[in-house]
């Protein structure tokens, strides 16, 4: 997954929701600029804004490893 497919999951859950933009975003707590952005899959790093916005339309994101890579190991 990567950030236009995050963006388009937001705008359709968005849209079934019956919202506009400026609604979510201030349902959302974030501006309208960075939902308009976020919709269009521009890269962030501004995860707290993100998660605001996925919780507003009933999403969560999950992070899921891809594989194992040889010779990597997690450390703690």
């Amino acid at each position: 997954m990567d950030s236009s497919a995050v963006g388009a999951a937001i705008r359709q859950a968005r849209k079934a929701m019956g919202l506009r933009q400026d609604e979510l975003a201030a349902a959302a707590g974030v501006g309208l600029r960075f939902l308009v952005e976020l919709e269009r899959g521009k890269p962030t790093v501004q995860l707290d804004r993100l998660l605001a916005v996925l919780a507003a339309v009933g999403l969560e994101l999950s992070v899921i490893p891809r594989q194992t890579v040889p010779g990597a190991s997690l450390r703690s």
